[in-house]
């Protein structure tokens, strides 16, 4: 497997599937040319992204904790002719998923997530330790949970949405594309597309919010 971006997801994604056995890890492709040959965490990053089609007998992985740009970087390589089966999935062995739940190509699932019954993740998800999806989540591609995230049941999430940590959504409430949920917020209405939404309960903003995984 390839890991695209050294990232700090990059490294979480690289202890965990050493420690399962899951992949073996060739190395990383990032375009910070400056880190070009050296290893991260033992991990040689091998060139930048555009080497990517070279690599045609390993499997993809893009380690960016941001949806839009794990978006932005897919749609690069789908350019590329790189297709949707090169992608790999990483499932941390803690997580629990009963039969009747999906999780997508090019997803990240870290220790002690749980989806508890017919549980739907799109492609390129990622969720970070400890969230929690409920029965008849459904969950768009690109979305990103940070740490402690709680869905309550049949809660629709879209495309490339960002939940921060710790941050609950109320039962069949609807969080729209391209959406930013803020540290802690409790969402107890449908967030319209591209909204930021913060607080106690959850309301919009008008000014940009901390979102998870902005960085690397």
């Amino acid at each position: 497997m390839i890991l695209i971006a050294a990232s700090g997801l990059a490294r979480e994604v690289l202890a965990m599937v050493r420690a399962s056995g899951q992949y073996d890890v060739a190395g990383l492709l990032d375009d910070d040319e400056e880190i070009n040959g050296v290893s991260v965490d033992g991990a040689p990053v091998l060139g930048s992204i555009d080497d990517a089609p070279y690599y045609t007998h390993a499997l993809l992985l893009v380690c960016l904790a941001s949806g839009r740009a794990r978006e932005s970087i897919v749609e690069r390589l789908t350019a590329m002719g790189i297709q949707n089966s090169r992608y790999a999935t990483a499932v941390d062995p803690s997580v629990q998923y009963p039969e009747g739940c999906r999780i997508g190509r090019g997803s990240i699932l870290l220790r002690n997530v749980t989806l508890t019954a017919s549980v739907t993740l799109g492609s390129h998800v990622v969720a970070m330790p400890s969230v929690t999806f409920t029965h008849d989540d459904d969950v768009a591609d690109f979305a990103s949970f940070a740490a402690g995230v709680s869905l309550g049941g049949a809660v629709r999430i879209g495309r490339a949405a960002s939940l921060g940590m710790n941050s609950c959504v109320r039962e069949r409430t609807l969080v729209g594309d391209y959406t930013t949920v803020g540290m802690g917020a409790a969402v107890l209405s449908n967030v319209p597309n591209g909204e930021t939404w913060v607080g106690v309960p959850a309301q919009e903003i008008d000014r940009p919010a901390f979102t998870f995984g902005a960085g690397r």
